[in-house]
């Protein structure tokens, strides 16, 4: 068949020029050709993720107490990105985000801003948890894993990149559990690397798969570098942060139950599950009625696929009340309830005295560190863990720190450190001053008032 005749083709464009248009491509209408994976994915978690808003205040040269009354005007803005884990406003984002902040304030996707508060750091793993009051339910972020990753799959950045909130990148994953350094102070293990640009402003941010599942806690970049970032592994994250949550440090209550997060081989999504590794022994324990190896799904009106789970789904209610737990064992469901105890119910130890009175964990030091600055001191007791409201951590003790006194009484041991807080003339001591090691040298500050 020959070709259209060039008088053809003008009659054509004549009949489009009196207004007749030429069928367009079926696929310019479809609209569905738009929405990729990555569009899903971001649309599936972006209301998950909130802008942090911090304040800090600069102390002056001669503010070397810890407890300084007078603060100076200079004040530092910081920024960075927290992950809602729950409904109820609980988010993850990095210590280091939330670090000696004097005002933190979170903004939601919807552009509401509200004042958050730190519940608990964990500075080893560079985590922390924030609480904000939101007026209603929030979305929580889908969770992932990192067991199955590939070097070379798609993953999606969110966050606060230089202020430019819910700002969304794209890469690849570049490494896996890579060991990182980036001073003489700060390093991490197992980090996940991409490519995905990772700016000042995304720490503490999601990294996401193309399912739009959490797979990682966005936490460093490499300076100087391009397409070089780095992420806390989801597993590590659910880890941290189900102890952060748990019921026993918010609430002083104990399930009696120690838990297994496993990850369905190749499953895609994730397919996670929570076990019964143990039950805590004794005929009172909470946890009569649980066998090793129940598979928990789900815990009264909540269904659960990891301990995080648990947690969020015990969190709030009292002491003694029933909940009823859904677990499947030898392949059948079945229903166990559960009671709720106060983990004090059993004498509590010296370390437990001191982490409910001061907030603080404790381990016995010695050695050059303390000789150095004072050859008459026997020794002292680091501090590992420093809970957020606390006494201390109201007072700015920090992990690190070592403690080498209370009142007028070195505290070498846990026991020293009981014997100040049992004392029976302590109120008097009110406040009590106590002394540290940081940084080479001797500070000292003063307590606030205890309750017991």
């Amino acid at each position: 068949m020959s070709k259209h005749p060039p008088l053809l083709t003008a009659l054509v464009l004549g009949l489009a020029a009196c207004g007749a248009e030429p069928a367009a491509p079926s696929h310019a209408r479809d609209f569905s050709l738009r929405q990729t994976a990555l569009v899903d994915a971001v649309r599936r978690t972006r209301d998950a993720v909130v802008n942090i808003h911090s304040e800090r205040t600069v102390q002056g040269p001669a503010a070397e107490e810890l407890y300084a009354l007078a603060t100076t005007q200079n004040r530092v803005n910081g920024m960075g990105t927290g992950i809602l884990i729950d409904p109820r406003g609980y988010i993850i984002t990095n210590q280091h985000v939330v670090e000696d902040v004097s005002l933190l304030r979170v903004r939601l996707s919807d552009g509401a801003t509200i004042g958050a508060r730190v519940l608990a750091r964990d500075t080893e793993n560079d985590l922390a948890l924030l609480k904000i009051t939101p007026p209603r339910p929030l979305p929580a972020m889908p969770l992932g894993t990192t067991r199955d990753l590939q070097v070379g799959e798609t993953v999606v950045a969110i966050g606060n990149a230089y202020g430019y909130d819910h700002t969304v990148t794209v890469g690849v994953v570049s490494a896996v559990k890579r060991d990182v350094t980036l001073n003489k102070d700060i390093s991490y293990k197992s980090l996940i690397q991409t490519d995905a640009s990772i700016n000042p402003g995304n720490s503490g941010g999601p990294l996401v798969n193309i399912y739009g599942e959490l797979i990682g806690v966005n936490v460093a970049i490499r300076a100087g570098a391009q397409g070089i970032g780095f992420a806390i592994p989801v597993d590590n994250m659910i880890r941290v942060a189900g102890d952060m949550l748990s019921i026993r440090r918010r609430q002083g209550l104990t399930h009696g139950l120690k838990l297994n997060d496993q990850v369905e081989p190749n499953s895609s999504p994730a397919k996670r599950s929570v076990s019964v590794e143990r039950v805590e022994s004794g005929p009172s324990s909470p946890g009569t009625g649980f066998q090793r190896g129940d598979m928990i799904v789900r815990v009264a009106d909540q269904r659960v696929s990891t301990s995080l789970d648990v947690e969020r789904a015990l969190l709030d209610r009292p002491a003694g009340e029933k909940v009823p737990v859904t677990v499947v064992r030898a392949g059948q469901e079945t229903s166990v309830d559960l009671v709720l105890q106060s983990a004090d119910r059993a004498p509590a130890t010296t370390a437990e005295v001191v982490w409910r009175k001061l907030g603080l964990r404790l381990n016995p030091t010695t050695g050059d560190t303390i000789t150095r600055v004072n050859a008459q001191l026997h020794g002292g007791l680091m501090v590992t863990e420093v809970s957020a409201d606390s006494v201390a951590g109201k007072a700015g003790l920090r992990q690190g720190d070592i403690l080498i006194g209370l009142h007028q009484w070195e505290t070498v041991s846990l026991d020293n450190v009981n014997y100040v807080l049992t004392h029976p003339e302590l109120s008097t001591f009110s406040p009590l001053r106590f002394f540290i090691i940081r940084a080479g040298k001797v500070q000292r500050g003063w307590l606030p008032q205890m309750t017991d």
